[in-house]
């Protein structure tokens, strides 16, 4: 028996033939799946496609999701997100792999766009298009308003009946558009742009009957809330019932519950409107009588007043005042002149010193006396310095050796050494002897030891 592994009987298969033989019998036995999972590892190249895995807690799915069927896509695909995959099983021969082509894709235990709906919301929030801050008010009157709405809708009747009824000579501006369907995000936002051009232009209301969400889904469109965030007059959105929502209405300048509340939040009745002008001027000639009837008293109080019954009496008492004034004046200026003379006098005075001539004669005197006194010192200093100075050649006198030489003494030296007994010179040694006049050179021929003759 010949095994199949033998030589005759292989069967030898290239890579590319063994795989396209799978590729043929998976996706021939794998079409039009719904497969249920969790996304994962998702990527979106620069083509436009968007690969991922759907997995479970036992295995994992290779899908990829091509640019012309994400465009159809109502929400955005994220990590972690769990969904149901309508497609085909498709091999990719180049890589030897397998993945699921992705022709439909939805949210599992939401709807698709219920789930767009709430991504929107938070990213437009995180961007403050939301904020209460940047809502501006309503005008009080506005006299042209822009209308953004469905020109066969019930929602154009009911708000032109009631601004007819509150305020029939009010500017309406109606721009029409498509309120569902793939085409009216596009309509909506050029209308919003259109009416932003007009002048004057003082509120927009964007307006829709209810539906379902699907119908109300053209004001859930990023578009559309960028165009009202970026319009120049406020805008009121009006979409669907009190019950529905839109991220029209989050982004709005005011939400009103229903297409004719928008209306009656936009324009005041004619007849309230009336009343309150009435009301005011009722108020403000209140206000006037009010005020005449306090000037009129005042006037009355004026008119009892002295100085209008007797005119000439204030005149009466300035003049005395005026005398009075005029007097202390007076004396003013003669105590002020008779203070400037004192202080002239003074003036001269101080002057008559300071004049060169008397300064010079003054120190002149002064000069003099000091020359008397330093004479008289210097004769005083000199006396007492020559007395001073004879005392001392006196004492120099009397302690110089010369003097005691004059008496009969005299002074030897041997060399520079004096001799002061005979120990202190040797025979032979020359002797230098100083004498009150003249010297001696002398040569020592014995000595002897002793004290001096007259001496015990």
């Amino acid at each position: 028996m010949e095994l199949p592994f033998t030589e005759p009987h292989r069967r030898i298969l290239t890579v590319s033939e063994l795989t396209w033989r799978i590729k043929e019998q998976l996706e021939s036995a794998f079409t039009g799946l719904w497969v249920e999972g969790e996304i994962s590892n998702l990527r979106s190249p620069t083509s436009g496609h968007v690969y991922f895995t759907v997995k479970d807690e036992a295995a994992q799915l290779k899908a990829v999701l091509f640019r012309s069927r994400l465009r159809h896509l109502r929400f955005e695909p994220t990590d972690g997100l769990k969904v149901l995959a309508f497609g085909a099983l498709d091999v990719y021969a180049a890589r030897g792999e397998y993945q699921l082509v992705v022709e439909v894709l939805e949210p599992q235990g939401i709807g698709a766009l219920q789930l767009a709906f709430e991504q929107l919301k938070d990213r437009l929030g995180r961007e403050g298009l939301f904020d209460p801050g940047r809502k501006r008010p309503l005008p009080v009157l506005p006299q042209k308003i822009g209308l953004v709405t469905s020109p066969t809708g019930a929602a154009i009747r009911d708000i032109l009946n009631i601004l007819t009824r509150r305020f029939a000579n009010l500017h309406v501006l109606i721009a029409p558009v498509r309120v569902q369907g793939e085409e009216a995000p596009r309509e909506i936002v050029e209308a919003l742009q259109m009416l932003n051009r007009v002048p004057r232009l003082d509120v927009i209301i964007v307006a829709r009957g209810g539906g379902s969400l699907e119908d109300l889904w053209a004001f859930n469109e990023e578009a559309v809330a960028r165009a009202i965030s970026a319009s120049r007059a406020p805008v009121i959105s009006a979409v669907g019932h009190e019950t529905d929502y839109t991220i029209a209405d989050f982004v709005a300048d005011l939400r009103a519950p229903t297409p004719s509340a928008a209306a009656e939040l936009v324009v005041r009745e004619k007849d309230a409107l009336v009343r309150s002008v009435l009301q005011l001027r009722a108020r403000l000639q209140a206000a006037m009588e009010q005020r005449l009837a306090l000037l009129e008293d005042r006037l009355t109080w004026l008119r009892s007043r002295r100085v209008l019954t007797d005119p000439t009496r204030p005149l009466r008492d300035l003049a005395r005042r005026l005398d009075d004034l005029t007097m202390r004046f007076s004396l003013a200026l003669r105590r002020r002149g008779e203070r400037a003379a004192l202080r002239l006098q003074h003036a001269r005075t101080n002057l008559l010193l300071l004049s060169p001539l008397a300064r010079i004669t003054n120190r002149a005197r002064i000069l003099e006396q000091w020359g008397d006194r330093l004479g008289r010192a210097g004769r005083h200093g000199l006396q007492a310095r020559t007395a001073r100075f004879l005392g001392a050649v006196a004492q120099l006198e009397s302690l110089s050796p010369l003097a005691v030489l004059s008496r009969g003494y005299s002074i030897c030296r041997v060399g520079e050494r004096i001799v002061r007994s005979a120990a202190d010179a040797t025979p032979g040694d020359r002797l230098h002897v100083l004498l009150h006049r003249g010297e001696l050179e002398c040569r020592v021929e014995s000595s002897r030891e002793g004290s001096p003759r007259g001496q015990a």
